[in-house]
């Protein structure tokens, strides 16, 4: 090829990869509206237990009779606890936390409440807390849909809880239990026959009665078994915070009328009309029901509740300049909002040296050194404008439909689509079909009729404007520096000023391309047209395969080393497709079903395992350290209870919010975070390194961001006690890490 014009007829790929992009953000955004999950049999490793030094948890299911549409069973979280240790009840008294259990259930499936055991009293002095020692099942009755008539499913569970002795550790773990419906689960049934027998038997609120009066909480019912009468009770309430746990109260029985009084608490904020009490022999008799609930109605008025405590200044000025209930922020200076631009504008103008997004802006770029008289600068300029218009419509779509759906209740952030494996491994094909396509694998011209593959040179703006939507697509997830705190700003603003920081990071991405189209002199500064073009051509082809690389490597953070490898296989039906298609006669037309009756087999049988999120594995390294424990200078997994504990603990932290699929991260983590002499720098100073890994979907991480003025990775945030977190740019030198721990 002697011109840069037949490079262009032949490299069709800018039609495909442009109309890919389109069906590619609509499957990333699908997830988030149907909010399906995906279930598949054996698909990457799911555990169900999880074992540390203070507890061993299972999850658990009793469904005697199977299970038939419409029906329900149980699934239970069965803790066994170490000697000496305990976990919390709804309630935890004066300190402590509950155990808490999020699930993900195959769509349609219902999860009722969890159903609480009767609880032990722990006296520690004055104080007291609620809870579970021994073994204890959580028990929470799932119901299928009426439709269902599949197979065996997955329940997965991630459950959070405290679990103390004379130290307390936060520990979590992700459990998931495969389960078919066909067949009945019996092996733990005398497990379960145990735990709801122990549940309180939700008794009438009749003959029972409460008043506020002395500064106590003075209950009386006549509603009791009758084999209690004259027994010592233990009384619970549910709401936490009403009584004092730990204080002496008194009981005494009149007849079949039980009385109790219970002081009030010194901490008490509310005041509710409706008081529930768990009400159980102690000791426990051998009698049915163990333990009994009711619902009273508050007589006379609460006396004047605690004022809730007053936040430290620091905090409460850094608190001020958050965003309102809505979600917006009432009143930003014009200053701030001008800077928010320009760094979106400057951060969208660094995604250009992405190394996914290079090969494509550089050769459109050369475009504009066609000789070809039939083009003219008008057609560089009209194609120039396309092409923005392509970029900022796309950024502005983008950051319309996540502050759509934010304002639904969803907690996403900048970057959200590669948090979904579908958007990851559809990525991965049109980086394979541009790699092939740039080694001359994939000649649009060979295998498509003469009218689709000549359509980039009759309708030359839509093709710049395709170009656009792709290399939005491709270049989007990746936060470069100066974006983060435009991000963070952006979610907060009314939807207008939010828009157009979005539409500004377009805008600075397609600046170059719209300069070279309008300027002559930047195109004459370009290397003139000659063989070489096409060795470039071919040289892109390495990028294109390193970032499929790469996004495999996020595909397995996200699936498990079964995605990654079901994913891999795919790419190579596909490029085996791609090449019968070039070949003629015969042997295309067998080769080339042959490759495709391959790809619909794996499509059957491995494609669900690439879009099936994998559990993530914890480990017990990474979660059973006591927060108060952790040593310094190592990086340890984020938690929401391990960071409350810390901060609560007056620790100095530093924790780096990342992603497997954010570039920046990756080569902030092996340079700055991982300097040698600032590792033990931090060590000696005691500061506790925290990784919060986001690669997937998780609210708790997005809420943490939130509250530091930032909506995507990188970030790094340092926490000093009594003091506003201290947010570190997105490229961090490890004289800016000193510094921010140096205002101690």
């Amino acid at each position: 090829m002697n011109t840069l014009t037949n490079i262009f007829h032949s490299l069709n790929w800018h039609k495909f990869a442009a109309h890919l992009a389109l069906v590619l953000h609509a499957m990333a955004w699908w997830p988030f509206f149907a909010h399906a999950e995906l279930n598949v049999l054996g698909a990457g490793n799911r555990n169900h237990s999880f074992a540390s030094p203070q507890v061993e948890v299972r999850l658990l299911t009793h469904a005697p009779d199977g299970i038939q549409a419409g029906q329900s069973f149980w699934v239970g979280l069965d803790i066994k606890h170490r000697p000496g240790w305990h976990t919390y009840w709804r309630n935890s008294g004066d300190s402590g936390l509950p155990t808490q259990i999020d699930w993900t259930l195959p769509p349609g499936m219902q999860a009722g409440h969890l159903e609480w055991p009767a609880p032990s009293k722990f006296p520690l002095g004055d104080l007291a807390n609620y809870g579970y020692t021994g073994q204890v099942v959580l028990p929470t009755r799932m119901t299928l849909p009426a439709d269902y008539s599949g197979d065996a499913f997955w329940v997965q569970a991630h459950a959070s809880w405290l679990v103390c002795k004379t130290e307390c550790i936060p520990e979590e773990a992700t459990l998931a239990i495969q389960i078919d419906p066909k067949a009945p689960s019996t092996l733990h049934s005398k497990l379960f026959e145990t735990f709801l027998s122990q549940r309180p038997l939700d008794t009438s609120a009749s003959d029972s009665h409460i008043q506020i009066k002395n500064n106590q909480l003075q209950l009386s019912t006549a509603n009791l078994p009758s084999a209690w009468v004259n027994h010592s009770l233990e009384v619970f309430v549910e709401e936490a915070n009403l009584i004092a746990p730990g204080a002496n109260w008194k009981q005494e029985w009149q007849g079949r009328t039980w009385h109790a009084s219970l002081p009030l608490s010194d901490m008490r904020t509310e005041s509710p009309g409706t008081v529930i009490v768990v009400i159980k022999p102690e000791p426990a008799l051998d009698s049915q029901p163990a333990s009994v609930r009711i619902p009273m109605t508050v007589a006379g008025d609460w006396p004047p509740a605690a004022a809730p405590a007053e936040l430290p200044p620091a905090l409460k000025a850094a608190l001020n300049t958050q965003p309102t209930s809505n979600g917006m922020v009432q009143d930003i200076p014009t200053t701030a909002w001008a800077m928010a631009l320009l760094g979106a504008l400057t951060g969208g103008f660094i995604l250009n040296l992405m190394p996914c997004v290079f090969p494509i802006l550089a050769i459109k770029a050369l475009a504009f050194t066609d000789p070809n008289p039939d083009i003219t600068p008008a057609t560089h300029r009209l194609t120039g404008i396309a092409y923005t218009l392509g970029v900022v419509l796309s950024f502005a779509a983008l950051g319309g439909l996540m502050l759509a759906l934010r304002a639904t209740g969803e907690q996403l952030g900048w970057g959200f689509q590669l948090q979904s494996p579908v958007f990851v491994a559809s990525l991965a094909v049109l980086f394979t079909l541009i790699g092939l396509n740039l080694a001359g694998l994939l000649e649009a011209g060979h295998w498509l009729p003469g009218s689709l593959a000549n359509l980039q040179a009759r309708h030359p703006v839509v093709d710049a404007v395709l170009t656009g939507v792709l290399a939005t697509a491709i270049a989007s997830p990746c936060t470069a520096p100066f974006m983060g705190a435009s991000m963070g700003l952006a979610v907060s603003l009314p939807a207008e000023q939010a828009l157009a920081v979005f539409a500004a990071m377009g805008m600075g991405m397609a600046l170059p391309l719209l300069l070279a189209s309008w300027f002559p002199v930047i195109a004459h500064a370009l290397p003139k047209p000659g063989k070489w073009m096409e060795q470039f051509k071919q040289l892109m082809v390495f990028p294109m395969l390193a970032t499929v690389v790469w996004l495999l490597w996020v595909l397995g953070q996200q699936t498990g080393i079964n995605g990654a490898t079901a994913l891999l296989a795919g790419l190579v039906g596909l490029t085996f497709l791609c090449w019968a298609l070039t070949q003629t006669g015969t042997s295309r037309k067998w080769l080339g079903s042959t490759a495709a009756l391959t790809l619909v087999a794996w499509g059957l049988n491995l494609g669900p395992i690439v879009l099936s999120e994998d559990p993530p594995q914890t480990t017990t390294s990474s979660i059973t350290s006591a927060a108060q424990d952790l040593p310094p200078g190592v990086w340890h997994a984020w938690s929401v209870s391990r960071m409350k504990t810390l901060v609560a603990s007056n620790r100095p932290v530093l924790v780096d919010y990342t992603a497997a699929w954010c570039v920046t991260c990756q080569y902030n983590k092996r340079t700055t975070l991982g300097n040698q002499a600032l590792l033990a720098d931090l060590t000696a100073q005691g500061v506790v390194l925290l990784r919060a890994d986001w690669t997937r979907r998780d609210p708790a991480i997005t809420q943490a961001l939130a509250e530091v003025g930032r909506n995507g990775v990188p970030t790094y945030a340092v926490y000093l006690p009594g003091k506003a977190p201290v947010v570190l740019s997105e490229l961090p030198s490890v004289t800016e890490v000193r510094s921010a721990l140096s205002t101690r």
